[in-house]
């Protein structure tokens, strides 16, 4: 590498994760990831809807979801 150093930023012997999945806290269970298609079904599940109908609710009020239990008309 022609005589660049790289240095890793973070704990050492820890893994950098973009989704850490076992780092979830009350702002992670406020919101719906439209993205993950397990969060899609659960929350669909959830609300007693399809799972177009969830997306097309986040899509209207956003990702978080007391709105999104409010665009539905279900209680959270």
């Amino acid at each position: 590498m022609h005589g660049i150093k790289v240095r890793a930023i973070g704990k050492p012997g820890r893994k950098c994760v973009a989704d850490d999945k076992s780092k979830t806290g009350q702002s992670d269970r406020d919101r719906i990831n439209t993205s993950e298609p397990y969060e899609v079904r659960d929350w669909a599940k959830k609300f007693g809807v399809s799972e177009e109908r969830l997306v097309k609710a986040t899509q209207r009020v956003g990702p978080m979801a007391k709105d999104v239990a409010k665009e539905l008309g279900k209680a959270l």
